[in-house]
This record gives C-alpha cells, structure tokens and sequence, in this order.
C-alpha cells in the first residue's frame, strides 16, 4: 500500500471535514463551556486528524497502526463528548446529527484502514 501523503488518504480528508464540523458546533455551547467541554472536543477532533498523519509519516506499518489506533480512540472520545451536549442539555439531538454521523464514519474508515494495514503484516 503506497500513499504519497497523509493528504491523500480519505480517512484524513473525512477527519478534516469532521473538525470544521466539531469547530462549528463548539460555537453553540454556552461560554462557560469554553474550557472544558468545548475545549476537550476540539482536542479530540485535532487529534484524530493528526495522529493519522503522524502515523503515516512514520517508517512502519506498525507505527502506522498505532497511531491510526489512537485517533480511532480519539474519535469514540469525541463521539462521547458530542452526545454529552445533549446530555446536559446543550444541544439537541439534531444539532448534533452531521457530526455524529461524520464520526461514526471516520471511525469505520479507521477500522477498515487498520484492518487492511494488519494484511501486510
């Protein structure tokens, strides 16, 4: 499997689009939330996209897979702090609908990435 740059991948396109998703969405909670809630889900959603880059800047397959692990981990981080807003009441269910469903499938494209990784193990 040869990918020139992260750039390239598709799983790091959807993530991009899944942060000026996750950054649109921080714009509706209240203030007080700028330092936790809303911070936490722009690390997570920064994260993601990063630690796919990051992996496959690196010089292994495995290095590769660990941090596409990571940002896998990320992305259930960050699909629990958005249902989170709904929880306490800060979004609603439709409010967080588009980014809900961007992650869920970055998830499964970080899955079937890994999966496919591991064959060339």
């Amino acid at each position: 499997m040869t990918v020139k740059s992260y750039e390239d991948l598709k799983v790091w396109q959807k993530s991009m689009n899944l942060i000026a998703e996750i950054y649109r969405l921080v714009r509706l909670l209240p203030k007080y939330e700028t330092y936790t809630l809303s911070d936490q889900m722009r690390r997570s959603v920064i994260s993601i996209a990063s630690n796919i880059a990051e992996g496959q800047g690196r010089d292994s397959i495995n290095e590769f897979i660990h941090f596409l692990s990571i940002a896998r981990g990320s992305c259930y981080e960050l699909e629990t702090q958005i249902r989170a807003c709904v929880i306490v009441e800060h979004l609603t269910k439709v409010d967080i609908e588009k980014a809900l469903s961007l992650s869920k499938e970055v998830g499964k494209m970080l899955n079937a990435l890994i999966k496919k990784l591991k064959t060339f193990n």
